[in-house]
This record gives structure tokens, sequence and C-alpha cells, in this order.
């Protein structure tokens, strides 16, 4: 016997050898009532590869502060509620049919039998019960959306009626009920109870689990991770969900997330060919992008339309005194930009268009209203429109008093003092740098004397949020959620984003009071005309008041591998073309 065998079977004896890899389990039948994804049917096999700037820092769920993370946990879960980025409706997920009683607050949920998680141990009730209460409503664990799902400190209650009947009872009407508590990723009990019942859970999912104990429900499971390089998943055998031939989706075998080190090395990997998608492409990469695609057919660039960020700048209206008793805002300006004819004429005074084909090279559209239009489900076309409108905007101005007395160019109030204000924004943003100055260019026009002032950004953040010790700013604001109720913090008087006048004690004019009442109510009715009658009046009010000046909205970009098919790009997700994961597929 050579020396090598005997060492072999030295090892093999004290048990000290590397396990055999036992055979893989074989996954149980398709659900009896699977979900049946309508999107063409496609081609199974492949790796589809994702470039990340950087690492992720977790895979809890529950920990994901940062899109990066998010961007595999949303393929590694599954929720009660799918919701369709397209059309903007709740379908069917983990729940196959749901209903609510007449009180609109009693929500019992009908889940999917025969679904397993990915370890192949059965899901039921008990895990959605276990997510709710013993997770989510648990602050020590849940440190980022524990008061969402609380009205009036009280939580929703959430029990099981039988292993696959779920009823849930809010404290008052929930409206968004479906979009915000329905597509929460529900968590296994069986794979996290103890490590809830031992305080570990804010570490379990980390990126130094081990990947066959993170366990899920959605259409990949982790496969092997090397921190800080890259996190390969694999499809999940156990999925239910099928295409309309009958075919167990996902149709990639496997889906790899590549992560970069420096800013802009997954745009880089991505021209290389190394990466198959390229989710949001900034309109300063356009150009290099077009120029690769026209010269290498590996990629498309996709163009779903106008973006739901968008633009914006306003005059601060808060009332309030420093702590030295001495007014936040000087008076005399205060009373200028709470004059509501100021505000419009303002906003006729800015050509949107010029800025929109100068400064963003064509690449934005010049945009007038709250709700961005690619939001169909909500956006009110009938707002009016403060547009580009010299003339008009020199009228409202006459009205108010504001000429120009003494004929040096720069209007004066009643009291001859002369209209200058100071707008800031933000360093090393060169498009917004570029806008504040088309701003001002345009307002010299109508005799207003705009000062821009570049700073740093925590300077202007704290400026804006803390010590409100500014005039007017410029900044950007992000389309939040589909749903009204993702924007009550920037629509009510009393909440830190109410930018122009936050953490109002009370309602500071009539129409902010008005819209308070309207999106108090939207947010107490299921009954959706009602709904979206409550909010095309508030987005009628903040057209009327102009409290927030639009200026531009940047089109959306991204970019995916030309052979991928069912790419339906969406731009209400930062997922743009990646968000169906488990319907595309490779052509060839």
């Amino acid at each position: 016997m050579s020396l090598v065998r005997i060492l072999c079977l030295l090892f093999l004896i004290a048990g000290c050898s590397k396990p055999a890899t036992p055979k893989p389990r074989a996954a149980h039948p398709i659900p009896p009532t699977p979900l049946i994804s309508q999107a063409e049917p496609g081609q199974p096999g492949g790796r589809f590869t994702i470039a990340l700037p950087a690492s992720p820092k977790t895979l809890n769920p529950l920990l994901a502060g940062d899109g990066i993370s998010d961007n595999i946990i949303r393929l590694l879960h599954a929720s009660l509620v799918n919701l369709n980025w397209l059309n903007q409706e709740p379908g069917p997920g983990l729940a196959e049919s749901w209903s609510v009683d007449a009180d609109q607050k009693t929500w019992t949920f009908k889940l999917r039998r025969g679904v397993y998680w990915s370890d192949g141990r059965p899901f039921n009730a008990d895990d959605v019960v276990f997510t709710w209460n013993e997770i989510m409503y648990n602050p020590q664990m849940n440190t980022t959306t524990y008061n969402i799902f609380r009205i009036k400190d009280k939580n929703f209650e959430v029990s099981k009626l039988d292993d696959y009947t779920v009823r849930v009872v809010t404290p008052e009407v929930f409206a968004p009920f479906l979009e915000y508590f329905g597509t929460v990723w529900i968590l296994p009990q069986h794979a996290l109870q103890d490590a809830v019942r031992e305080r570990r859970f804010l570490s379990a999912y980390d990126l130094k689990t081990s990947p066959q104990k993170i366990v899920g429900c959605g259409p990949f499971r982790v496969k092997a991770i090397e921190r800080d390089t890259s996190i390969l998943l694999e499809r999940n055998p156990e999925y239910w969900v099928t295409d309309k031939e009958g075919r167990r989706l996902p149709y990639f075998d496997e889906v790899l997330f590549v992560c970069g080190n420096e800013r802009g090395s997954d745009a880089m990997l991505f021209l290389d060919g190394k990466s198959d998608a390229y989710e949001i492409l900034p309109p300063e990469l356009l150009e290099p992008f077009r120029t690769e695609a026209s010269t290498n057919a590996h990629f498309k660039i996709i163009e779903p339309g106008i973006g739901s960020e968008r633009e914006f700048f306003w005059f601060n209206q808060n009332t309030n005194k420093a702590p030295d008793g001495k007014p936040l805002v000087n008076p005399v300006k205060l009373k200028w930009f709470r004059n509501q004819k100021l505000r419009q004429a303002i906003s006729c005074s800015i050509d949107r268009e010029r800025m929109a084909r100068d400064v963003y090279q064509g690449r934005a559209k010049g945009v007038y209203d709250f709700i961005s239009a690619e939001n169909k489900k909500w956006n009110n076309p009938n707002v009016p429109r403060y547009a580009f409108d010299p003339a008009k905007a020199r009228a409202l101005l006459a009205e108010i008093g504001l000429q120009d007395r003494n004929n040096d160019g720069v209007l004066e109030d009643t009291d001859g003092n002369p209209i200058e204000i100071t707008l800031l924004s933000n360093k090393g943003n060169p498009a917004r740098e570029k806008a504040a100055r088309a701003i001002q260019e345009d307002l010299k026009k109508i005799g207003i004397k705009l000062n821009y002032e570049a700073i740093d950004f925590a300077a202007l953040r704290g400026k804006i949020d803390n010590t409100f010790d500014y005039e007017a700013a410029l900044m950007g604001l992000g389309g939040g959620g589909i749903d009204p109720a993702s924007q009550m913090n920037v629509l009510k008087s009393n909440e830190d984003l109410h930018q122009w006048f936050p953490l109002q004690k009370m309602p500071s004019t009539d129409w902010e009071a008005r819209i308070d009442a309207l999106m108090d109510a939207q947010m107490h009715t299921l009954d959706f005309a009602q709904r979206k009658k409550a909010f095309d009046e508030v987005q009628m009010i903040l057209a009327e008041q102009a409290p927030m000046l639009y200026t531009v909205s940047p089109l959306a970009y991204g970019a995916i591998r030309s052979d991928v098919g069912n790419v339906r790009p969406s731009v209400l997700t930062p997922n743009r073309v990646t968000w169906n994961m488990e319907e595309l597929y490779f052509k060839k």
C-alpha cells in the first residue's frame, strides 16, 4: 500500500476527511395552484451576471439600508402580495387570494398550498405570524420600518386561523395595506426562530452565514459567498411560479453578483461584456454607452421614459423664530415668499425646456407636477401649469405691486425693497449648479435678482433640516412609492420633509390645512375612487399654490445584454431592467 493511500486511510479512520457532497435533494412537486407568469415562455439555462459598484452589507432584509444589498435580497424572498411594476397593481404572491370585511379593517389571506422553502421545509401560516409578531413588531430587531405598521401606537393584529389562512386586523382603516403590509418579505420560522429567541437575529443572514442556512421562498437561493468579491445565487428548485407551459421558473440556472471596489467599476465591467445588466444608467454615461453599443452589439440601451426623480426649488416660508428671538426668515422676504402670485410668477419665468436642452443635453424633460406622469394610477393630468410665459410672470408681479421703480433692472416691493433672493444648492453636482445658473438668468429677465451660492451638502442639509437659516434652496426629490401614503412626510404640514415649512404645530395656511385633511381622508378608505378624488385635489392645490417649483425630471436609462428575453423595463423601481428576473431568459 502506498504512503498516500495509508495517509488517506488514517484520515478516514480519524474522521478528519472532507465529507462527501450529498446528492441533491429532489424538489417537491409544483404546487397544485402555482402562480402562473403571463410573460412569454422562455428557455431555461445559463448564468446571468450583474456587476455591483460595491459589496453588499447584509443579506438580512430587515437590515438592508442600501440598494446594493436589496438588489440581491429581492431574489431570495417572497411576499404575500406581488406588486407589478408596470401596471402598478397588487397581485397574488404567497397568498393566492385575500378578502376584506365590511369594516375595511379585517383582512383574510388564503395562502398558497404546496409551497416549500428553499431548503425543502413546508411554508404555512406559522411563518407569516412569526415574521410579523416575532420580528416586524420587535423594535430591537426591526429598526427601520417598525412604526410604519402601527397606527396610534397599536400594532396590526396578525393571527393564524388555520395552516393556510391568516387574519390581519388593523386598528383603523389603512388604505395602502396591500402595497405596504402585503409586500413585506415573509421569513421562515424554522430557520430563524432560534436566532430570534436567542437575540441573534441581527447577525442572521449576514455575509458570514453558510449559504445553505439562508432560507427563502424567492426564485433563487444562495450558492456561494466570497466576501467583497462575489455572491453566487442558484435557482430555487422549490420556487412556486411557473410559465404558461407549466415549466417552473426561474429560467436562469444562476445569477452572479460581482462586487466592484471603486466608483464606476460596475459600468466598466458592463462595457467589457463581463456584466449582463446595468440598471440605472446616469445621463453623463449615456453617450459612452451609445458609442459602445453602436460598435458592439452585445448589449442594448433601454429608455423607459421620464424617471420619478425630479429637480425643484422652493422658498423658505417658515414663520417661526430662532432661539435668540429673531425671525428665521427676514420678515420682508417672508412676505414675498408666502405670496402665491409671486411663486406662480417665478414658475412662469422658468424656461424648463431650455434647461432640459442646455443643462441636461436633452436627457431630461421639463416637469410641473408633483406626481410623475409615469405614475399613471395616481397622476392628475388636469392640474394647471404655470409654464414658461414671461409676460404672464410680469403681469402677476405687477398685480402684487412689484415694479422697477428706479429703472435699475431690479423690481422693488411697495416699500421700496429690491427683490433680491439667495438660492442655495450643493457643491459637486455639475448639472444642478448649471440649473441654478439658468434659473438665475431667467429670473433676471423679469427683474428679480437671484444670488446663487453652492455649499457643502452636509451644510445645506443642516440649514434645510435644522437651523432653517436660508431663503431658497434647489434640491432633488425621489419618487417615493407608488401609493400616496409614501408622500405623507412631504405633504403633511407637521412632517419633516414638508420642505417649505416643516414640522408645523398647526397648519400655517388654509390650503395646507386642506391638504392635511385630504391626505388623512385618503388614508382611511379602501375605495380607490374616493382616494383618487382626494389626491387629485391635493395635486390641484399644489399646482395652484406652487410651494415647490419643479424644473426637470431626468430621463431614465438602463442597459441589458441584447439576447435577453422578457425585458419589461419600468421607471418606478431601481431595478429598471431586471425587476422580473425570474421571467428573464437567454434567447440563444
